[in-house]
């Protein structure tokens, strides 16, 4: 039909427009689609901003209906069956505070104030048994605006003073409450339809956590939970589980001897790295290191501390001061604010490298890597494993070259992540630009003209090396845009490991410049990359998806020869000096136990050879060659099977 005052246009994903009566919901739209999209339909979204499907689309707009499918589908989902759990609580224990109760990447959680009262996993079947009673009602979730002084009543008269914290930060006007059966909740939604699309919830874990994450809060009781429309897909996050449970790199750390934490000595969330954990980093690094001297990249050391005013320079401090170390302040010439800070960031270090001289346009660009390790006070209740620590190594490097020269450097960045992440069998992954909002740009620094110029090189840069990039807008930096990489390991967990970032503030805040062509000072421009991100939390998600079965180039022990007696032993350790001697990782089996004892010790190490040597052996100079999970193999002499593992780690380096 023909478009008038009353109508509207909703441009569909696939380009194609429809007319609509305008005050048409996206449960119309999608009923005009299809009854079965109708049916799936969880919520809309409208020109980037996801709603609830009820709610009246009043002028044209580009829309795309959300089902189970869709990634903010499933959120949506999710952040419903937070608010399923709070109400199936508030039945439980009356007495119960609500804080706040977000989806997350695999499901949701909800911290509540339980005052006297603790859960814990025995509590989870009951909590589970009433979410799917009040699901079985189907009740829809409501959405309603309220003022603030009605937002501030409701929850002096339910004594909530979590609420009204959260309350004085909005505006009136800004404020809704969604319903659902007897539950009401602060929230800006959006939500599914009703609670009936909720068949399968599941409570996963219960741990603490500080109201706003200050320790000098309340502790609360965060309960995680997941939930699905269909037993099947529950089923299969269960077997994912029951894999993650057996790939858990804390797990197979302590048994693979990679990595140790000391809370109590030490401190929490500081790992340290056993000889075959060391191994395995350091082997990153030369594979990383090799790969970057190829590039033209130089390598820098910059140290673990610097004084405040670098960072205060530089932004990080005070703004970020939430999640480093207390700074270390003392007296000089009497000024008290005269300290010195823990490594956050490696960039501020890397722009004065680049400042110790002055650079012609002929040098740039000037690529600055260090292997460096910062610092982050992540809370206690945060940390897990390597995934989240308080010391960690990024593979930082920083490129400051002229704005021509932009897009071709972001090609070889991409180029040298998509190397690390084939080397290393990180096949699935998701390639995403963030650019900046352009209706908010006083959140973001630098020229108008230089940000659109950038985000041009960096979709042109994406697409010429053939990357399917999605575009996030809003989900820049603040100094500039960028480009990470989601990746997905064997458990189908998508991981935010590589990325490549723009910036302009830097260079600016530390008046970092250039001679041009014409004998003028110019800004250049910066790129920060980190292909592995940081080598703790790379190792530790790179552990969980290959199982601990390393590559052989990366494996910490290649091979291990395993002497069928201590008769043999002079001869093992003569095998073991040749792989030596061409740069192979190996270890000899000298013990007193049984051959079937050793190769049982190795396939439990999952050292990727063992070979066995006894008296045929060692009168032929060979090794009977067995493969990790596969057996025994051949037996060949030692000059072929070192050959074969040099060949066979060059190939995959390569």
């Amino acid at each position: 039909m023909a478009a008038d005052a009353s109508s509207i246009t909703l441009t569909l994903p696939d380009g194609s427009t429809r007319t609509y009566p305008a005050g048409t919901t996206g449960y119309e739209v999608a009923e005009s689609i299809g009854a079965g999209l109708a049916r799936a339909a969880l919520a809309i979204e409208v020109d980037g901003t996801v709603r609830d499907l009820d709610r009246p689309i009043l002028k044209d707009a580009s829309i795309a209906i959300l089902t189970w499918d869709d990634p903010k589908g499933k959120e949506t989902f999710w952040h419903s069956s937070a608010h399923l759990m709070a109400e199936a609580l508030q039945a439980l224990y009356p007495d119960v505070k609500f804080t706040i109760g977000p989806p997350i990447a695999q499901g949701f959680y909800y911290d509540v104030d339980l005052g006297d009262r603790s859960l814990s996993s025995d509590d989870f079947e009951q909590i589970e048994a009433k979410m799917q009673e009040l699901a079985r009602r189907d009740v829809p979730y409501e959405r309603r605006e309220v003022s603030k002084d009605e937002a501030v009543a409701y929850y002096e008269r339910a004594d909530n003073p979590y609420k009204l914290e959260l309350i004085e930060g909005l505006a009136d006007g800004e404020i809704t409450f969604y319903e659902q059966g007897d539950f009401t909740d602060l929230c800006r939604g959006p939500h599914i339809p009703s609670t009936g699309r909720i068949k399968y919830p599941k409570l996963l874990s219960v741990a603490g956590a500080y109201w706003r994450g200050d320790e000098t809060n309340p502790q609360l009781t965060r309960l995680y939970g997941i939930s699905f429309p269909k037993k099947k897909l529950l089923d299969a996050f269960l077997e994912r589980q029951r894999l993650a449970k057996e790939r858990d790199h804390r797990k197979l750390g302590r048994e693979l001897k990679l990595f140790t934490f000391n809370a109590e000595k030490v401190g929490p969330g500081l790992p340290m790295w056993l000889p075959k954990g060391a191994t395995l980093r350091e082997t990153l690094q030369d594979f990383l290191k090799d790969e970057q001297l190829k590039r033209g990249y130089e390598p820098v050391v910059t140290p673990h501390i610097g004084r405040l005013d670098l960072y205060r320079t530089s932004g990080h401090y005070p703004y970020y001061k939430e999640s480093q170390f207390p700074p270390i302040l003392f007296e000089q010439d009497g000024d008290a604010e005269d300290g010195y800070l823990l490594k956050p960031m490696n960039c501020p270090h890397h722009t004065q490298i680049y400042d110790h001289e002055m650079h012609s346009y002929r040098d740039l660009p000037v690529r600055l890597a260090e292997f460096g390790t910062v610092y982050r006070y992540e809370q206690t209740g945060e940390l897990g494993g390597l995934t989240r620590v308080r010391g960690f190594t990024q593979d930082d490097a920083h490129i400051f070259c002229t704005p021509d020269q932009l897009k071709a450097e972001f090609k070889d960045v991409i180029d040298l992540t998509l190397k690390v992440l084939g080397a290393l069998d990180f096949t699935e992954f998701e390639a995403q630009i963030s650019v900046r909002d352009p209706d908010d740009t006083e959140k973001y620094v630098g020229d108008d003209a230089l940000w659109t110029q950038a985000e041009q090189a960096i979709r042109e840069a994406a697409a010429e090396m053939g990357l399917d990039a999605r575009e996030e807008t809003g989900e820049a930096a603040f100094y500039g845009p960028k480009l990470d990489f989601m990746v997905e390991d064997a458990l189908g967990r998508a991981w935010q490991l590589g990325t490549i970032q723009v910036d302009y503030n830097l260079p600016e805040r530390f008046d970092l410049t250039y001679v041009d062509a014409n004998d003028e000072r110019q800004r250049p421009v910066m790129i920060h990359r980190a292909p592995f991100g940081s080598l703790e939390r790379f190792i530790g998600v790179l552990i969980e998806h290959c199982g601990g079965d390393f590559p052989t180039w990366l494996a910490p022990v290649q091979a291990a020869v395993l002497p069928v007696s201590d008769a043999f032993n002079d001869y093992a350790h003569q095998v073991a000096q040749q792989l030596r001697a061409a740069d192979h990782r190996v270890t000899v089996d000298d013990s007193d136990e049984t051959v079937g004892y050793k190769i049982r010790e190795a396939e439990t190490q999952k050292i990727p050879y063992m070979l066995v040597v006894g008296g045929r052996e060692e009168e032929a100079g060979t090794v009977a060659v067995r493969a990790h999970g596969e057996g025994q193999q051949d037996v060949v002499p030692v000059d072929a099977f070192v050959q074969q593992l040099t060949d066979e780690v060059e190939a995959a380096k390569a």
